[in-house]
């Protein structure tokens, strides 16, 4: 499992290294849950098997088959931090909504949905098994799955366009504005990380700063043409080293914060148009 995170997750396999082994088996967990649903979601079959497969494994988990061991260790990881099942049907209803012939998003409302589906749900859920209690930072962790999930699609255009995906248009303003958005997040989601406890603290400043750094690679691509030909951008190692430094100034800042002010209503708002968050945390 921990290969398949090194493989498939490479800022989080580096930011797993400063949590203690309880949470990472409990996060690999969670992340070979979702692995599997973006796997079923990605594969080769074509689109009749691929909902075949979905339908499957959302009635083998809502029927709790453990005879299938994903299924049974996410149910088991679900009763002991008392994730509300709506989170998990989120993540569902996200993933099924990229099963189309053609994915096209049309507005922000739908864009910060989708990512509050597939990505602010796990943000949710990782908070949980870090044991924050703090509603106001659970809503923090939302905001950076949303953050990170808004990084991946600015990074993803032309991998997506090959899947027939079309979150955000094809061109560099339109990445460039999904960066824009995604800061915002990543800002907001900064004061709620003070209620994450000590021991795991770290690891979530560290994962959020590489991601928020992919943004400043893609950046530096400064046009379309040179953003095809970069490919999949990545944060390389020595920026990874740098970031890792730079996060021990945030896990100090963050030793000052004492009361978190949300202000991140403009967004909620929209989310809550179909999401109700308070049922959620």
């Amino acid at each position: 499992m921990n290969n398949l995170l090194k493989k498939h997750a490479k800022s989080f396999y580096w930011a797993s290294f400063f949590l203690s082994k309880i949470v990472i088996k409990k996060s690999t967990i969670l992340y070979n849950f979702c692995r599997t649903l973006d796997d079923i979601a990605d594969e080769n079959n074509g689109l009749k098997i691929k909902k075949e497969n979905f339908s499957k494994f959302k009635k083998d988990f809502l029927d709790k088959n453990f005879k299938n061991p994903i299924i049974h260790e996410m149910w088991l990881i679900i009763d002991s931090e008392k994730i509300s099942r709506k989170i998990v049907l989120d993540l569902f209803d996200g993933v099924e909504s990229d099963l189309q012939e053609k994915v096209s998003l049309k507005s922000k409302k739908d864009l910060l949905i989708y990512s509050y589906k597939v990505a602010g749900t796990v943000g949710l859920m990782m908070s949980k098994i870090l044991q924050v209690k703090d509603k106001e930072a659970l809503k923090g962790a939302v905001d950076l799955g949303i953050a990170m999930q808004l990084t991946n699609i600015a990074r993803d255009v032309v991998e997506d366009e090959k899947s027939n995906r079309s979150y955000i248009e094809s061109k560099f303003s339109s990445i460039k504005q999904t960066i824009e958005d995604s800061e915002v997040f990543y800002e907001k989601s900064f004061d709620s990380i003070s209620k994450i406890p000590l021991r795991s603290r770290f690891s979530v400043i560290v994962a959020r700063r590489i991601y928020k750094k992919i943004n400043d690679y893609i950046l530096k691509q400064k046009n379309i043409e040179n953003y095809i030909k970069a490919g999949k951008i990545y944060v390389p190692l020595t920026s990874k080293i740098n970031e890792t430094f730079l996060s021990i100034f945030d896990f100090l800042k963050l030793l000052f914060v004492k009361n978190i002010s949300y202000d991140n209503h403009e967004n909620h708002n929209i989310l809550a148009r179909e999401i109700n968050l308070n049922e959620r945390i």
